[in-house]
């Protein structure tokens, strides 16, 4: 066989083999509880875009509708990407939701009184649902949307504008956002880049819960399961210092294809076993959790309100039980769980010695009982040496439960970045 002959063989192999290779697939998670393919260790070069959650903000409650108004909600990326999605939630409402116009913009930064509800020039896309402006969620229901053409900076702030033309009925929300929304009180002010419409400031998130990037990564994201403490209690407002931000802050040092999105499902008050703030944490894993895009580890902070709530889980092993059916649950979707040690809460109006030994005990549980694939010691971080029954008064913004952003970044710091992806699929490059 001639040189020529070779070579062109060869040339007819290599464009036969680029045609008939296809092109990336978008890879999209289901919008409601559903099965998520197990996770497969992908090689750097493996990488493709897919959908990945870079915000969540966990469905606590609900408050009364603002029919009418137009609800601008400032959400804050992990990771970015080259298009989102929007997640809306009629979860907890008992009728349908009536959405009018949804729009998602990039937030102006760095105006003298800090960011409003102002909008970059240019930056504010319609949300679409099955190709529709608007739409009717029955109560019960969430939605994804369809992808929205918008490059989405990590570590930026986001506006999650929401038009509600009539009232549904208790309105889906998030309470305890420590973070400025804006209301526009009468019409639909969705589209507008000006924040000026927007007269009104509340605390809560209404309807959004959650964003996805479509993003070239194989890292997929982390979510926080946790109560207040993970929620943000004790951190500054609008100022996203909660030990999950703080974690993604850590994260942002590695190459942006191998960083995961972390996602916050912390609820104020929230249980483990029961209903209190919030549906339990053995209730919501299939929303808040498995049903997320890209998820692959699991951290889970939950059981002091269970230990000093009313009623109080008085034996240890009720608790654990609890951990071992949340783990199989997130095994059988192929995710990783690490495991948190209950800080110490000494000092407040809810401690007694008897729940404190409770609190000994399930952490000793955690520690040496094989629940989780790994474990993160918060306990052993924040705890006074001197009186290990309170958190370090550096830490303590003052109710002996919580935590300052000093605090939060000290649990952030504890997390060992290699336990967060499952054996196989490393964070570095």
């Amino acid at each position: 066989m001639t040189r020529a002959i070779m070579l062109r063989r060869l040339l007819v192999t290599l464009v036969t083999t680029l045609v008939l290779t296809p092109p990336g697939v978008l890879a999209e998670a289901d919008s409601g509880p559903g099965p998520i393919a197990t996770p497969r260790p992908e090689s750097r070069s493996a990488a493709r875009d897919t959908w990945t959650g870079t915000w969540e903000g966990a469905a606590s409650g609900t408050a009364p509708a603002l029919p009418g108004a137009s609800i601008r909600n400032v959400v804050h990326t992990s990771v970015g990407g080259r298009a989102a999605r929007v997640r809306l939630s009629n979860r907890l409402g008992t009728a349908p939701l009536q959405l009018g116009s949804v729009t998602l913009a990039l937030q102006l930064p760095g105006v003298p009184e800090g960011p409003g509800a102002g909008a970059v020039a240019g930056s504010v896309r319609t949300v679409t649902f099955g190709g529709a402006r608007s739409l009717t969620l029955p109560a019960g229901r969430d939605v994804v949307s369809d992808p929205v053409a918008l490059t989405v900076p990590a570590d930026a702030n986001l506006l999650v504008s929401v038009h509600t033309p009539g009232d549904s009925g208790p309105a889906t929300f998030h309470r305890s956002a420590l973070q400025a929304n804006f209301v526009a009180p009468g019409g639909d002010r969705t589209t507008d880049e000006s924040g000026a419409g927007y007269t009104r400031t509340i605390g809560n998130w209404y309807y959004v819960t959650g964003v996805d990037v479509l993003r070239r990564s194989t890292a997929g994201s982390v979510v926080a399961l946790g109560d207040s403490i993970t929620d943000g209690t004790g951190s500054s407002f609008s100022a996203d210092h909660r030990w999950p931000d703080r974690l993604a802050d850590r994260l942002r040092d590695l190459p942006a294809g191998r960083r995961p999105g972390v996602l916050n499902a912390g609820i104020s008050g929230n249980r483990v076993l029961r209903e209190g703030r919030g549906p339990s944490a053995l209730t919501r894993l299939d929303t808040d959790v498995l049903s997320r895009a890209g998820v692959r580890t699991v951290i889970v902070l939950e059981g002091i309100n269970d230990i000093k709530g009313s009623p109080e889980v008085t034996d240890p092993l009720d608790l654990e039980n609890a951990y071992r059916l949340l783990v199989r649950r997130a095994h059988a979707r192929g995710l990783r769980v690490i495991g948190a040690t209950i800080t110490p809460y000494g000092g407040h109006s809810a401690y007694t010695p008897a729940r404190e030994a409770v609190r000994l005990a399930v952490n000793g549980a955690i520690r040496t009982r094989g629940i989780f694939d790994a474990v993160a010691d918060f306990d052993a971080t924040v705890r006074d040496p001197g009186r290990p029954n309170r958190i370090l008064p550096a830490y303590d913004p003052g109710d002996h439960l919580h935590f300052n952003d000093t605090g939060m970044r000290a649990l952030a710091d504890t997390i060992d970045l290699t336990a967060l992806v499952p054996t196989g699929a490393a964070l570095h490059p």
